[in-house]
Formats: C-alpha cells, sequence, structure tokens
C-alpha cells in the first residue's frame, strides 16, 4: 500500500507499485526487489484485497475476488509492469444488495470495476476465449 494509487471509486481504491520500486529489507543483498519470485517483471500481477470488515461472509468476499481478477484480465495487456492491488474500502450497502452474492451485486462490483480501471487511461479489451 506504499505504492501510488492510481484510481479510486466508492468502494474502491487501485494502489500500484513497481517491482523495481520496492527494495528488500530483509535480504542482505541492497537493492534486490523485493518480488523477485515466480513474477515476470515485465508483466503486470494483480492482487485483491477484500478485508471481512467490508464484506463479512465469504461468499461475498470470494465474489468479489471473482470480480475483481476477471476485470483485471481485460485490463491486463494496458497495465504497467509492476504490483497491482485492488482494495475494497468500503462496504456495499445490505439494504439495496441484501443478498451475499446475487446478480445485482455482481453487475455492480463489475461495472464500479471497469470505472475503476478506466480511470487509469487504458480501454478494456475483450476477453481471450
Amino acid at each position: 500500500m506504499a505504492g501510488t494509487v492510481l484510481a479510486r471509486s466508492a468502494h474502491f481504491v487501485l494502489h500500484f507499485c513497481r517491482f523495481d520500486s520496492a527494495v528488500s529489507t530483509q535480504d542482505s543483498s541492497p537493492g534486490k526487489p523485493v518480488f523477485h519470485k515466480g513474477l515476470d517483471s515485465d508483466r503486470a500481477a494483480v492482487g485483491a484485497l477484500v478485508p471481512k470488515r467490508w464484506a463479512k461472509r465469504a461468499v461475498t468476499r470470494n465474489t468479489i475476488k471473482r470480480q475483481i481478477h476477471h476485470v483485471s484480465q481485460l485490463f491486463e495487456t494496458q497495465l504497467a509492469p509492476g504490483a497491482h492491488v485492488v482494495r475494497l474500502r468500503s462496504a456495499f450497502d445490505l439494504q439495496q444488495f441484501p443478498s451475499a452474492t446475487s446478480a445485482p451485486l455482481r453487475a455492480a462490483i463489475r461495472q464500479e470495476l471497469m470505472a475503476l480501471f478506466s480511470q487509469t487511461g487504458h480501454s478494456a479489451v475483450a476477453p481471450r476465449p
């Protein structure tokens, strides 16, 4: 979360940190990136942070995470190489979405995530079959 905030929406924040800008403090070799294991330094990595504080039920948290990963795939070619983290920063209204996972909730999440990723100045591409 120490990186740059790329975009904000009513419920989400998109954080970004370049792979080469993060330096490990536990490693004895200075200047070695934290994100060196298992990640390509020339691709974007997207993570989802959905706290139990804002989505009490596990099924809701999993639905939100699935939507984050699916929408991020639409934008993966436009995202800069580095670590991108989408963080849920407020709860969805239980009066409007009483079901833990429903089509209207998924549609609302997807629409807001599309707007969030669009704020970065990129457009979505059609998903690969």
